[in-house]
């Protein structure tokens, strides 16, 4: 699959976050640096157990369910509608590599359900920092790699359009 930054900000990121009811510039942006960070928005769909855009874990995605959204029965229904009918009783892991909506609405989870204010939306280091505290506090990448990776794959990208 093949897409732009700005094809996953306005036709996927943008229109999850807004059936959500949860949209903001920095949810959305902080989305967008967590695909450029965890997949390089494309490539790397799966790296050991992470899968996916936003390179989740079973164990990840089953804790949102299991930890968050089961206190949100309204939520949850929301998340789940976003879901394969068929495919989510079969594999519900799988619906993290198929479905882009459920997959940004889960990854969105794993943020919300930090109940902290999100940084301001163009501040990067910030943003990284977000992420590397509630997304992948273990993870390999640094802040760094978060501010360059969104501003190689989703800044760049961007002017381009522009």
């Amino acid at each position: 699959m093949i897409f732009t930054a700005d094809d996953l900000r306005h036709l996927v990121i943008r229109d999850t976050l807004h059936y959500l009811n949860d949209w903001s510039l920095a949810a959305e942006n902080l989305l967008l640096g967590t695909a450029a960070q965890e997949s390089g928005l494309a490539g790397g769909w799966s790296k050991g157990r992470r899968v996916g855009l936003y390179h989740i874990t079973p164990a990840m995605h089953r804790a949102v369910w299991d930890k968050y959204l089961i206190n949100n029965p309204q939520l949850a229904s929301d998340v789940r509608g976003m879901a394969g009918q068929h495919s989510f009783l079969r594999a519900p892991h799988g619906e993290l590599v198929t479905n882009l909506k459920y997959a940004t609405a889960i990854a969105w989870m794993i943020y919300r359900r930090s109940g902290q204010k999100l940084p301001e939306a163009n501040n990067l280091v910030e943003l990284g920092k977000f992420w590397h505290r509630y997304f992948h506090p273990k993870a390999e990448g640094t802040v760094a790699d978060f501010v360059k990776n969104y501003q190689l794959l989703v800044q760049e990208n961007e002017m381009a359009v522009a």
